[in-house]
């Protein structure tokens, strides 16, 4: 049977969406709004800490359950379609599904939100964690796919980052064409989406 192959620009662009900076703007704007620079830096740099450590742990331990279960990889495939297709319709439909209720006052700190709601669920997502599990899966034992899939969730978180740092800035100069650009990502994920579940489809009955 031939293998599943992605390749690292279609990794991207599908872990892009599920943990990518663009649904993290608004929240982190709200959720931190009456906190000085200093301690908003602290915030974003711990809520990246508690992401990484969470996607790797969950990457690792999910690719081991669904190796040891021996499923097939044009399965694994086809659910990570699945998975892209349905959070694609979800943004597209709900730009705004996940914006936070809670929200801060000016002159509290709560130094913990770093771990919830900013961690989870807003950057590691319920969708997010799976597909991580999916692509580490479908990586196997091939040393320079994992690395890829790694360096890959490690660029964005690193984008993630930065988007936090700057939220105010972003938000004031582009925050109506992010909206715009989110929208535009959905469609063209959604695609890529049935893409994937036709070709695995494709191999099953190969």
């Amino acid at each position: 049977m031939p293998e599943v192959e992605f390749g690292a620009r279609k990794i991207f662009l599908m872990l892009f969406l599920m943990l990518g900076p663009i649904k993290i703007l608004v929240p982190f704007k709200v959720l931190t709004g009456g906190y000085d620079p200093m301690l908003r830096r602290r915030i974003a740099t711990r809520a990246i800490l508690f992401s990484a450590a969470s996607l790797a742990i969950a990457g690792l331990l999910g690719r081991t359950i669904l190796e040891n279960l021996e499923i097939s990889l044009p399965v694994l495939a086809m659910t990570g379609g699945i998975i892209l297709f349905i959070v694609a319709l979800r943004t597209i439909l709900q730009p705004n599904a996940d914006l936070p209720v809670r929200r801060t006052e000016r002159g509290q700190a709560d130094p913990g939100l770093a771990l919830t709601p900013l961690a989870f669920p807003t950057i590691v997502t319920p969708y997010g964690i799976a597909a991580v599990i999916v692509f580490a899966t479908l990586a196997g034992d091939r040393q320079t796919e994992g690395l890829t899939v790694a360096g890959i969730v490690l660029l964005i978180l690193a984008l993630d980052w930065l988007a936090m740092i700057f939220a105010e800035i972003i938000l004031r100069w582009i925050g109506t064409s992010l909206q715009v650009l989110a929208v535009v990502l959905g469609v063209t994920q959604a695609a890529l989406g049935l893409q994937v579940i036709l070709h695995s489809f494709s191999m099953i009955t190969w």
